[in-house]
C-alpha cells in the first residue's frame, strides 16, 4: 500500500505574504503572521490543515473565497504546489485540432458551435486530419488534442477512423481526444447507449477508440456540476453523473483523464466547491485502485454523484506522499492527472450580457482549486484562456502547468484573437523562468521529455 506520509516538524516561516518558492525537497511550516494588514484569523485553522495535508471542507473553501486576505490564500496554494512539485513548472509541445464545429446542442455560454448550414460551419476530412498529424510531428509535438461539436450526422465509423488516420501518419503522437460529452454522444449514434446500463455503451465506445489509437481523455464538458446551472446554461448536455461515468470507465480501461471547471457565469462559489468535492471523491476511488491508503476526512454528505464512491479520503498534499505515475498505474487503472479551471468569456455567446470573472477571481479560483483538489497531482493554468501573463502569476498561486504551444484553438478567442493562437517554446520557458520556476517539458502523461530539435524521448 502507498500510505500518506505523516507530517514532520520542519523549520522555517511561510508567512501570509506574496509567495516564496522552495527547491524540490525543501519544505517549510505555514505560520499565521502575528499582525499584518489584511490578515484573516479564519485562515489560521485552514493553515493547520494545509500544513498537515488534511482535506479542507466546503466551509473552508467558502472562507477561501470570501476572505479579503487573498495573499494568504495564494501563499497556502503555493506551499502545496511547491511541496508536490518543488520549483518545476511544466509545458508541452502540442497541437489542438477541432474536427468539426457542427453541434446538436446550443449551449448559451458557447461561441464555438454552428448548425450544419450556418456560415463558418466545418467538418474535417481524413486528408486534412492526416495533414494536421504530419504537421504536428514536423513541429516536434508530442500530443494532439482533439475535440469537436456533437455532430448529428457524422457516422460512428468516422471517429475510430480519425484515430487510425492520425496513428498511421504519426505513430508516436499521443492522442488526447473527445470529451465525456462526445463519448456519450458516440455511444448513442453507435446505438450502444442504454439508459439502464449506460456504462456498458461507454465502455464499448472507449474500448473501440482505444484499440484504434486513443491514448487519453481531455477534461472538457464538465462545466459546473449543478442541476440549476445545467438547466439554465447548457440544458441538453450530460449531467455530472454521466460525465463521471465516462471518466470512471476510462480509468478502469487504463486511460488517464483530465478535468475542468467552467466558472464565472451564472454559477455560485459554493457550486464550484461542490464540483471540486465531486471530482476529488472520484479521484479518491481512482487512487485507491492504484494502491494508495486513506484516512478519515471531510466528505460532503448527500451528493448523488458520489453515492457509489466507497474509497476513503486520499490526499497527495502530505509531506512525502508520492505523485501517481504512468509506471505506477500500468496494469492497474488510470486516474485524473490535472484540473484546469476555465474562466467564462461572454463575448459572442447568448450570455454576453454577463461580465465574466475578474482577474483576481481567476487567481483566487486557481489557488482554491489547488487547495481543495488535494489528490490531483497537477493544476493547469491554461494560458490560452488565462493569457500567458496571468498564467505566470498562477504559477505562484498553485498552478504547476501552463499547457503548450497549441497553434490552433477555435473554442475560445481571448481579446479578439483568431483561431491561430500559438506561442513558442522559448516564450513558454521564459514565462516560467520569469515567474521564478524551472521549465520542464512533459509529455501528455507528465513524463519528462528530452529532445534534440523535433526528435524527442521520454526520460521518466
Amino acid at each position: 500500500m502507498i500510505g500518506n506520509a505523516k507530517p514532520t516538524e520542519i523549520s522555517g516561516i511561510f508567512e501570509n505574504t506574496p509567495p516564496l518558492h522552495y527547491p524540490l525537497g525543501m519544505t517549510t511550516t505555514l505560520q499565521a503572521p502575528s499582525s499584518m494588514t489584511g490578515s484573516d484569523a479564519r485562515l489560521d485553522a485552514i493553515r493547520v490543515k494545509v500544513q498537515a495535508g488534511q482535506r479542507l471542507s466546503l466551509d473552508d473553501g467558502l472562507v477561501l473565497y470570501e476572505t479579503n486576505d487573498v495573499w494568504g490564500v495564494i501563499a497556502m496554494a503555493d506551499f502545496v504546489r511547491c511541496r508536490i512539485h518543488g520549483d518545476a513548472a511544466y509545458y508541452n509541445i502540442n497541437r489542438h485540432m477541432n474536427y468539426s464545429n457542427v453541434c446538436a446542442l446550443s449551449c448559451k455560454f458557447c461561441e464555438f458551435y454552428r448548425k450544419k448550414d450556418q456560415p463558418g460551419a466545418y467538418t474535417r476530412d481524413m486528408d486534412y486530419i492526416a495533414d494536421q498529424a504530419r504537421g504536428a510531428i514536423q513541429s516536434g509535438a508530442t500530443e494532439m488534442h482533439i475535440v469537436g461539436g456533437l455532430h448529428p450526422y457524422l457516422p460512428w465509423d468516422y471517429y475510430p477512423e480519425m484515430m487510425r488516420t492520425i496513428k498511421q501518419a504519426a505513430p508516436n503522437l499521443h492522442i488526447k481526444a473527445l470529451t465525456a460529452v462526445e463519448i456519450v454522444h458516440l455511444a448513442k449514434i453507435a446505438k450502444k447507449y442504454k439508459r439502464d446500463d449506460r456504462q456498458a455503451g461507454i465502455r464499448w465506445v472507449l474500448s473501440e477508440l482505444k484499440a484504434a489509437g486513443l491514448d487519453s481523455l481531455p477534461g472538457g464538458g464538465a462545466e459546473v456540476f449543478d442541476d440549476r446551472v445545467h438547466d439554465e446554461a447548457y440544458k441538453g448536455k450530460i449531467r455530472s453523473d454521466e460525465w463521471l461515468d465516462v471518466h470512471l470507465v476510462a480509468h478502469e480501461l487504463g486511460l488517464n483523464t483530465n478535468a475542468t471547471i467552467l466558472y464565472g457565469h451564472i454559477d455560485q462559489r459554493r457550486e464550484r466547491l461542490v464540483h471540486m468535492e465531486i471530482l476529488r471523491r472520484a479521484q479518491d476511488q481512482a487512487l485507491e485502485r492504484l494502491g494508495y491508503s486513506g484516512e478519515n476526512g471531510f466528505i460532503e454528505p448527500g451528493l448523488p454523484a458520489t453515492a457509489n464512491v466507497t474509497a476513503p479520503v486520499i490526499t497527495l498534499s502530505r509531506e512525502g506522499t508520492p505523485k501517481p505515475t504512468p509506471a505506477m498505474a500500468e496494469g492497474k487503472a488510470g486516474y485524473f492527472q490535472t484540473i484546469t479551471p476555465l474562466p467564462f468569456f461572454p463575448d459572442g455567446s447568448e450570455m454576453e450580457h454577463l461580465y465574466g470573472p475578474t482577474g483576481l477571481e481567476n487567481l483566487r479560483t486557481i489557488a482554491i482549486a489547488r487547495l481543495m483538489l488535494d489528490n490531483f497531482p497537477h493544476v493547469k493554468a491554461f494560458w490560452i484562456m488565462q493569457t500567458l501573463s496571468m498564467a505566470q502569476l498562477m504559477l505562484e498561486a498553485g498552478a504547476d502547468d501552463i499547457d503548450g504551444t497549441v497553434v490552433w484553438y477555435d473554442i475560445t478567442k481571448v481579446g479578439g484573437s483568431t483561431t491561430h493562437q500559438e506561442t513558442t517554446v522559448l516564450d513558454l520557458q521564459r514565462s516560467i523562468r520569469e515567474a521564478g520556476f524551472t521549465p520542464v517539458e512533459r509529455d501528455t502523461l507528465y513524463r519528462r521529455v528530452e529532445r534534440e530539435g523535433k526528435d524527442w524521448r521520454v526520460v521518466e
